[in-house]
């Protein structure tokens, strides 16, 4: 199998796993201790999906960033990023904690396989958990609007 074939549907796996995992949580039919522990596993395993993905995607050459990504829009709708520029909602724009500004990367959404290509134009996310905020347009097209947040691949082009 491919690596990155491979990445993919461990991705595509852990994604849904979170995802039925965060079902559980909201059952409520689930003691709370069992659901503790389910929700632990599942983010163990998440973690160990993440770290593969990294540990390949060094073995290939190939840069890919998995973790979570949300959106932002209306809020911040023509206020200036860090690039200067200021933020349109409805371009294909994203906000990187690293990545240098003006980059280009691919988005994948793991559990669909739709992908977007953004560019970095700001600075984000502030919350622990997220590698990348989506301009509003960028998160239709992956399909994660209604959701808020979801897993993703970030490769460089």
């Amino acid at each position: 199998m491919k690596p990155i074939t491979f990445i993919s549907s461990l991705m595509r796996w852990c994604a849904c796993a979170l995802l039925c995992a965060a079902n559980l949580a909201s059952a409520a039919e689930v003691d709370a201790p069992t659901e503790t522990v389910e929700l632990i596993e599942v983010q163990e395993l998440v973690s160990q999906a993440v770290q593969i993905t990294r540990d390949v995607a060094m073995q290939t050459g190939q840069a890919v960033e998995a973790g979570v990504a949300s959106w932002y829009g209306r809020a911040f709708h023509g206020r200036r990023t860090a690039s200067g520029e200021r933020f349109d909602m409805n371009e294909l724009t994203a906000a990187h904690k690293t990545l240098p500004l003006g980059t280009v990367v691919q988005v994948r959404n793991p559990i669909n396989g739709k992908t977007v290509d953004v560019k970095i134009n700001d600075r984000g996310p502030f919350a622990k958990d997220r590698i990348i905020d989506l301009s509003y347009r960028a998160a239709v097209m992956l399909g994660i609007v209604k959701t808020g947040k979801q897993p993703v691949e970030v490769q460089r082009r």
